[in-house]
C-alpha cells in the first residue's frame, strides 16, 4: 500500500495571506445602528494602546455634540483637519496627504461610509482608508450594517428607509479584523430618549421612523449574521492556509449532490429545507463523469435560485471528489438521491452512498428517495423507440447475407468479424441494449448456418468454442463501448449546434444597426425557438427617460409598467390577464406565467432580462412568450436562457452606446453654443460699442464737430454695421448648410473670369496688399454655381489678406490636374500651427497665430466648406509652404 499524500496548503489561500503583506491593517468596528457605541469602543481601545507607547492618532471622529464622546477625545493626539470651500462655505475634512507624511502606527478614521467633500482626492473615505493601507498604515474606522452595500435592500424593506452612502462589501472582507459592538434594542431605544444619541427635536424624529424595537431587533440579527459569516470565513482561510482537514463541529454546512435529470430537484428541495431548518449555508456539487446521459443543466439553475453556491467539476473518483469538495467547503451535511428507478442505476446510487459512509464517517449523510413519478429523461436518440429495434434484424440479416455469399472462400471462423461489425453499427446508431440483443441474435445466426455441424446449434470442436467464447466477450465489449461513444458523440454533436446557434444569434444580435432593430430580432428569435408569438415589454420609464430631460425622468418616479415594444407576429400582444403576470414578473425580476409557480393560469410566459449595472443587478425588460407546445422542450429552454442572456447584454450594450452617442452630441453642442457665445461676446460687442460711441458723439456733440469728423464718425458706423451685417450672413449661411438648405444652381463657369473679379474687389479693400494673378489659359468650364463660387473665393481671399504679411501679398493660381481643377490661394503670413490645422474649418475656430490676430468670427472657412462639398468639390489646408511660413487653401472640382 501507497502511503498518502500528505495534506499540503492551498495555494490560493497562501496568494490571499501574501498579498496583505506589506499593507496597513484595518480594523472595523461595527454596529447595528448608530448610538450602540462603536465610536466610543473604538477610542477605549486607542487610549489603551496609546498608554501603552502605541503612536495612536485622531484622523476624524464624528461627536456629534455628544459630551462623553468629546471627553474621550481629549487625551488622544488629533490630526488637524483639511479646509475646502464649497458653495460659500467652509468644510473640513479629513486631510489624506497630511495622514500619509505623519504615518501613524493607528490611525482612527470614523464613519467609513461618508462622503468626502466635493474637491478631496476621493468621493467616499473608504476610499481615503485603501489609500492609506496601501502606504502601510493601520487604520480603525466604524460603521453601521445598514451602509454595507448587500444590506441596503434588506434594510430599506425593514426600516422604509434607504441609505444614501454604501460600502462596498469587498471592503469589510478585506478588513484584517472585525469587532462587533451590540446592545440590545431596549437599552438603545433608552439612550435615544435620554437625548445621548441625538439631539432631542432628532431623537423625536428618529423614534417613529428608523428607531423602532422591531427593525432595530432586526438589524442587530442581520449585523450577528454578518459577523458570523466574517468568523467563518477567517475560520476556513486559516484551515485552507495551514493545511487542516475539515469540517470542525463549529457551524453547519449543507453539500447538495446535483444528478442529472429530473432527480435533481427533490435533493435540491430537500437541502433547501435542511439548510433553513440549521440557518446554515447551502453549497451544491455536481460533478461531471464520462458517458454521463443526464443533463445537469436544470439542476443547476434550480440550485442558483435556490441560493446555494453551486459548483460544477470532473472526476472518474466520483467518492474521491465529492468527499475532497465537502472538506474544502467544511460541509457538515451531505445530501444526495437514492438513484433512478432503473435496477442497475440503483445499485450504481447504493455502491455511492457506502463509499461516502466507509470513506468520510465525519459527514451526516442525508438520502433522499426518488418519487415513484420521476423519470429521467430518455437520452437524446437518433432513433424512435420501435425502429430501433428494427434494425436490429436488418443489420444482422445484412450480415448473415454476406457471410452467405462469402461462403466456400473464407473459413467459418471469419464469419464472426462479419456479425462484429453489424454489432459496432448497432450500437453506434442506435444504443448498447439494442447492440447486446443484435449480438446474442448474430451467434445464434453464425452458430446455426455456418458453425459445423450446419444447422443446429451444436458446437463439434474446441476451436470453435473458444471462438464462440471471444466473439461473445468482444461482442459485449464492443456493445458497451460503442454504445457510450456513440451517445457521447450525439451529445456533442447537440452540443455543437447549440453552439453554433448561440454564436449566430450573437452575430445577428451585434449585427443590428439600432435599438428597434435589435429589438426585433431578438423577439423574432424567441418566436422561433418557442415555436409560438413572442413580444418584448421594457420599462415605462425606460422608454420616456430616451424622451424627457434627465433630471426630470429621475424625478417623476414614474411606476415600473411594462410596455410593448417589439412583437412578433406583429398583431402579437398579451390580454390583461396577462399583463399582470407581466407586471409581477418586472417588479420581482423572476419569471411569472405559464409554466412557473406565480399565476400559471396565464397564456404567456414572462422572462425577465437581467444585467449587472454599476454592481447592482437590474431588470432592463421582459421577453414574453406563448409557447406552442404544452410540455416544456429541456432543449428549448436552454436556448431561450442563452438568448435572454445574449439580449440583455445587447441591449445594455445597445443603451449605453446611445447614452454614449447622446454624451457626445450633447458636447458637440455645448462646445458650439460655448463658442457661439464667445464670438457673440467678441465680434457682436466691438462694432456695436464702435456704433454707439460714435452715434452718442454725433447726437452731444454733433453741431459743434466739423465735417471731417462727422463723415469720419459716420463712416465708421458704416464699417461697423457692415460688418454685423456680414455676420448675421454667416451665422445664416451655417443654419442652412447645418439643415442642407443650400442647393447648387448649376451651370458652366469661367473661373479665370470668376477669380479676376474676386481679386478686384478684395482688392478694393485691402489696397495695400499686392494679389497676384497666375491664371492660366484654356481653364475649363465646370459646372458650379456662379454665386456660391463667389462666395467661396471672397472669403479665402479675405482670410488669406487678413493673416498676410503688412508689406507682403496672396498669390492666386488656377491649374487643370487629371479630371480635376485646382484653385489655390497663398499667403506670405506666419502660417498654421500643425495641432490646429485639422481644425479649421470647424465653425468658430480660429487658429493661433503667432504674430497677429486678426478679427473675425471663424466661419468663413467653415462655409466655405458647406459650399464647397455642396457643389461636389473639396477643400484642403497646408501650412507652411515656404520657410516656415504662409498658408494654401485648395480648391479642387470636378473638371
Amino acid at each position: 500500500m501507497s502511503q498518502a499524500e500528505p495534506a499540503r496548503p492551498d495555494p490560493d489561500a497562501l496568494a490571499e495571506l501574501a498579498a496583505r503583506e506589506g499593507r496597513g491593517r484595518l480594523k472595523v468596528f461595527l454596529g447595528a445602528a448608530p448610538g450602540v457605541g462603536k465610536t466610543m469602543e473604538m477610542l477605549i481601545e486607542g487610549r489603551r494602546l496609546l498608554a501603552a507607547g502605541r503612536d495612536v492618532v485622531i484622523g476624524l471622529v464624528e461627536t456629534h455634540g455628544r459630551a462623553e464622546t468629546e471627553a474621550a477625545i481629549a487625551p488622544l493626539p488629533r490630526q488637524p483637519l483639511k479646509a475646502i470651500a464649497y458653495r460659500g462655505r467652509v468644510l473640513h475634512e479629513f486631510d489624506l496627504d497630511a495622514a500619509l507624511a505623519r504615518r501613524p502606527a493607528i490611525l482612527l478614521l470614523d464613519e467609513l461610509a461618508h462622503s468626502n467633500a466635493p474637491g478631496s482626492r476621493h468621493a467616499k473615505r473608504w476610499q481615503d482608508v485603501e489609500e492609506l493601507r496601501d502606504g502601510g498604515i493601520e487604520v480603525w474606522t466604524t460603521m453601521n450594517v445598514q451602509h454595507l452595500e448587500s444590506s441596503a435592500e434588506a434594510v430599506a424593506r425593514v426600516t422604509g428607509v434607504r441609505v444614501a452612502e454604501t460600502v462596498p462589501d469587498a471592503v469589510l472582507k478585506g478588513a484584517d479584523a472585525v469587532e462587533l459592538v451590540d446592545i440590545p434594542p431596549a437599552e438603545l431605544l433608552e439612550r435615544m430618549r435620554a437625548g445621548k444619541i441625538y439631539r432631542p427635536e432628532q431623537a423625536e424624529r428618529a423614534l417613529r421612523g428608523f428607531f423602532k424595537e422591531g427593525a432595530l431587533a432586526a438589524l442587530r440579527e442581520l449585523a450577528l449574521r454578518r459577523t458570523a459569516d466574517r468568523v467563518d470565513a477567517d475560520v476556513t482561510s486559516w484551515m485552507r492556509r495551514n493545511a487542516v482537514a475539515g469540517p470542525w463541529p463549529v457551524g453547519d454546512r449543507v453539500l447538495a449532490l446535483i444528478p442529472g435529470g429530473a432527480a435533481a430537484e427533490p435533493v435540491l428541495h430537500q437541502a433547501r429545507r435542511l439548510a433553513d431548518a440549521l440557518h446554515a449555508p447551502l453549497l451544491a456539487l455536481h460533478v461531471e463523469q464520462p458517458g454521463q446521459a443526464e443533463d445537469p443543466g436544470p439542476g443547476i439553475a434550480l440550485a442558483q435560485q435556490l441560493g446555494a453556491e453551486t459548483e460544477v467539476t470532473t472526476a472518474t473518483d466520483l467518492p474521491a471528489a465529492i468527499i475532497a469538495h465537502a472538506r474544502a467547503r467544511r460541509a457538515t451535511h451531505i445530501i444526495l438521491g437514492r438513484g433512478a428507478p432503473v435496477w442497475w442505476r440503483r445499485m450504481l446510487g447504493r455502491r455511492l452512498i457506502a463509499s461516502l459512509a466507509r470513506q468520510a464517517p465525519e459527514f451526516t449523510l442525508h438520502v433522499v428517495p426518488s418519487p415513484a413519478a420521476a423519470r429521467a429523461p430518455a437520452p437524446p436518440r437518433a432513433w424512435p423507440g420501435w425502429t430501433a429495434w428494427l434494425v436490429v434484424p436488418l443489420l444482422v440479416g445484412g450480415a448473415t447475407l454476406a457471410c452467405a455469399l462469402l461462403d466456400g472462400m473464407v473459413p467459418d471462423a471469419a464469419f464472426g468479424m462479419v456479425y462484429l461489425a453489424a454489432i459496432v453499427a448497432i450500437a453506434a446508431t442506435v444504443g448498447p441494449l439494442q447492440a447486446g440483443a443484435g449480438a446474442v441474435l448474430a451467434f445464434l445466426a453464425w452458430n446455426f448456418l455456418f458453425l459445423p455441424p450446419r444447422y443446429t446449434l451444436t458446437i463439434a470442436s474446441a476451436q470453435d468454442v473458444l471462438g464462440a467464447v471471444v466473439f461473445g466477450a468482444v461482442a459485449a465489449l464492443l456493445a458497451g463501448t460503442t454504445g457510450r461513444l456513440g451517445r457521447n458523440v450525439r451529445s456533442a454533436a447537440l452540443r455543437l449546434a447549440a453552439l453554433r446557434r448561440l454564436t449566430a444569434l450573437s452575430r445577428r444580435l451585434n449585427a443590428q444597426a439600432s435599438m428597434p432593430e435589435l429589438q426585433m430580432a431578438v423577439v423574432e428569435e424567441a418566436a422561433r425557438i418557442a415555436g409560438g408569438p413572442a413580444c418584448l415589454l421594457l420599462p415605462l420609464d425606460e422608454a420616456l427617460e430616451a424622451s424627457l430631460p434627465g433630471q426630470f425622468a429621475r424625478e417623476a418616479a414614474l411606476p415600473a409598467e411594462p410596455v410593448p415594444r417589439a412583437a412578433y407576429p406583429a398583431d402579437a400582444a398579451p390580454d390583461d390577464g396577462a399583463m399582470a403576470a407581466a407586471r409581477w414578473a418586472l417588479a420581482r425580476g423572476r419569471p411569472a406565467g405559464r409554466g412557473t409557480a406565480t399565476l400559471p393560469t396565464s397564456a404567456w410566459r414572462f422572462l425577465p432580462l437581467t444585467a449587472l449595472r454599476e454592481g447592482e443587478v437590474v431588470t432592463l425588460g421582459l421577453l414574453g412568450l406563448r409557447p406552442g407546445a404544452e410540455v416544456p422542450d429541456p432543449e428549448a429552454d436552454r436556448a431561450l436562457e442563452a438568448l435572454l442572456d445574449q439580449a440583455a447584454v445587447a441591449l445594455e450594450r445597445a443603451r449605453l452606446a446611445d447614452i454614449a452617442a447622446n454624451a457626445r452630441a450633447r458636447g458637440q453642442t455645448e462646445a458650439l453654443r460655448t463658442a457661439l457665445l464667445t464670438s457673440l461676446g467678441h465680434d457682436l460687442r466691438t462694432p456695436l460699442t464702435t456704433i454707439r460711441g460714435a452715434a452718442e458723439t454725433l447726437r452731444s456733440a454733433g453741431p459743434a464737430l466739423n465735417e471731417a469728423t462727422r463723415a469720419d464718425l459716420l463712416s465708421s458706423i458704416e464699417e461697423e454695421a457692415t460688418r454685423l451685417a456680414r455676420w448675421m450672413s454667416a451665422i445664416l449661411d451655417i443654419v442652412r448648410l447645418e439643415t442642407g438648405q443650400v442647393t447648387p444652381r448649376r451651370e458652366p463657369v469661367d473661373l479665370a473670369e470668376a477669380m479676376q473679379a474676386a481679386a478686384e474687389r478684395a482688392a478694393l479693400t485691402y489696397p495695400e496688399r499686392e494679389i497676384q494673378r497666375d491664371l492660366r489659359a484654356g481653364l475649363p468650364h465646370p459646372r458650379l454655381d456662379p454665386a456660391l463660387l463667389d462666395r467661396v473665393l471672397e472669403n479665402v481671399l479675405d482670410n488669406a489678406l487678413k493673416y498676410s504679411a503688412p508689406t507682403g501679398g496672396v498669390r492666386l493660381s488656377a491649374v487643370r490636374e487629371g479630371a480635376e481643377v485646382m484653385l489655390r490661394v497663398e499667403d506670405d503670413g506666419p502660417g498654421i500651427p500643425p495641432e490646429d490645422l485639422p481644425r479649421i474649418f470647424d465653425p468658430f475656430f480660429r487658429a493661433a497665430r503667432a504674430d497677429s490676430i486678426a478679427a473675425g468670427s471663424g466661419l468663413g472657412l467653415s462655409i466655405c466648406r458647406g459650399l464647397v462639398a455642396a457643389m461636389g468639390g473639396r477643400i484642403t489646408a497646408e501650412s507652411p509652404i515656404a520657410a516656415g511660413r504662409g498658408t494654401r487653401i485648395t480648391l479642387r472640382f470636378p473638371a
